[in-house]
């Protein structure tokens, strides 16, 4: 699990804020830089394609039912990035943009069989600790294709260092190959679409509010969805170098990361999860107003350090009050299901308005840019209130 979540993590890095460095280093404009977010939609809609993975029969078949899926996608992915390696933004970004786009899609592919794959091999006891393992493994590798790409580009160049993750993924098909196939599962009848995706949407639409707690899942990640996709640019603009942005954004970061969800959790057991999330975006707007403070002090690496590990930590900590809240928003008869739709709908300002990001930045500038991002985290704390409020009327 551990290996097969390293598989997991790497490609995501190398489509969102290690491509987006690259863009930057190499001088392309901000709007093209901001598009890379779309380019990502592939981890939202993954649902709409993952019952072909337990319908239609595997290209590898002589591997199993979910093996013999997961190896042929894998091996696509390292081709793919290979060929994202490959490109050159510089000459013809809609090449380089479509390549990434690929990677994403096969990475999503992978994300769900990889899943399939643990939750039938392993029983209920066992699923945690497969799914620490996983964890570690995912985040060991954004740590390798993040910081350790882009410090290694500044030596290698950026086409070698992502050759190298191509090699480097070839650690998942090994797993693959090495791991037990789960025994097939009995007959089951074909359910269509509706029965799959709409039953449990309709199910959810029924509840009074659900609207409201629909806005406030598209909202909580606005902020972020803006200020996030042009941090690249934005250090590149201020002066710092590759070894000072992977320095910042390495090991440091990783350790601030796996306190804030320490610190997530605790804050959910004591105030409860709407409370919590209530002091999660007062915590998210105060840091997004820390970037225009780095502006102040351009080129200050230990600033930088302070400020990245602050954002990765109030990130993660915000990130898992808001999983918990999505859980207790599922039905039992659909928990799957409805958890699926609303976790892919929590990304949809990032990979979508996102996108319009650089547009905004060259518009405004970098410092009012990220004053207006930080007020984009306001909205979602104003839906919390008013869901709040008709909680305690008992209207809700």
């Amino acid at each position: 699990m551990a290996v097969l979540g390293f598989a997991s993590g790497l490609p995501f890095a190398l489509t969102a804020f290690t491509l987006r460095t690259w863009f930057s280093f190499d001088h392309l404009a901000l709007g093209i830089t901001g598009l890379t977010a779309n380019i990502s939609l592939a981890y939202i809609l993954k649902f709409l394609w993952a019952p072909v993975f337990d319908e239609r029969r595997a290209p590898f078949a002589w591997l199993g039912r979910r093996r013999g899926w997961l190896l042929p996608v894998q091996l696509a992915l390292a081709l793919a990035i290979a060929g994202l390696g490959l490109s050159d933004p510089a000459a013809r970004v809609g090449v380089t943009l479509a390549l990434g786009a690929l990677v994403a899609f096969l990475s999503a592919s992978q994300d769900v069989l990889i899943d399939a794959w643990r939750i039938e091999s392993f029983d209920a006891t066992e699923q945690g600790a497969a799914l620490a393992c996983y964890v570690w493994g995912y985040r060991i590798a954004l740590l390798l294709s993040g910081a350790g790409v882009i410090a290694l580009s500044a030596t290698t160049g950026w086409h070698e260092a992502y050759l190298l993750m191509s090699l480097c993924i070839l650690i998942g098909p090994v797993a693959t190959l090495l791991a037990g196939e789960p025994p097939p599962p009995g007959p089951s009848p074909k359910l269509s679409f509706a029965a799959r995706v709409l039953a449990p949407a309709r199910d959810f639409l029924r509840r009074q509010g659900a609207w409201l707690v629909l806005a406030y899942v598209v909202l909580f990640r606005l902020g972020e969805a803006l200020g996030g996709v042009m941090l690249a640019p934005y250090y590149h603009y201020l002066g710092y170098n590759r070894a000072a942005i992977a320095i910042a954004n390495g090991p440091y970061s990783l350790a601030a990361t796996l306190a804030g969800a320490a610190f997530g959790g605790y804050l959910v057991a004591k105030l409860g999860t709407r409370r919590a999330l209530l002091c999660t975006g007062l915590i998210q707007t105060v840091s997004l107003l820390l970037y225009p403070v780095l502006g102040l002090f351009p080129g200050h690496p230990a600033l930088l350090v302070v400020i990245a590990m602050t954002e990765a930590f109030v990130e993660t900590f915000a990130y898992a009050a808001f999983l918990s809240y999505l859980s207790g928003l599922c039905s039992k008869e659909y928990t799957a299901a409805q958890y699926a739709l609303l976790s892919s709908l929590s990304p949809l300002a990032l990979h979508t308005v996102g996108g319009l990001s650089g547009y905004m930045a060259a518009a405004m500038g970098f410092i009012p840019f990220y004053m207006f991002a930080a007020l984009a985290a306001v909205p979602a704390m104003v839906v919390m209130v008013i869901i709040l409020r008709k909680e305690e009327s008992s209207a809700f």
